[in-house]
């Protein structure tokens, strides 16, 4: 899974999209007793993530790849997938 939109939210939640137009939600909680994500039990912190399409890292550091998202994500919804510039259009 490639992540094409990250948004976090002031619950401890990303909002995320897919490449292949999954859209769901990360619960990020069950990782902030990890001495790693300290830092993001602070709101002002979690928002400052970064989306690196194959992972998510935050600036102070702690990090989640697309496959530990996807293994425990909630499905909410789908919308078609993005075109790249790889793709032909018709």
């Amino acid at each position: 899974m490639k992540i094409t939109s990250l948004d976090p939210q002031s619950n401890g939640v990303l909002s995320i999209v897919a490449d292949d137009g999954r859209i769901g939600r990360f619960d990020v909680s069950p990782y902030l007793e990890d001495e790693a994500f300290e830092d993001l039990r602070h709101p002002e912190e979690f928002v400052k993530v970064f989306n690196g399409g194959y992972f998510i890292e935050w600036e102070c550091g702690a990090d989640l790849s697309a496959d530990t998202i996807e293994a425990h994500w909630q499905i909410i919804d789908t919308a078609p997938p993005r075109a790249t510039a790889c793709q032909e259009t018709p």
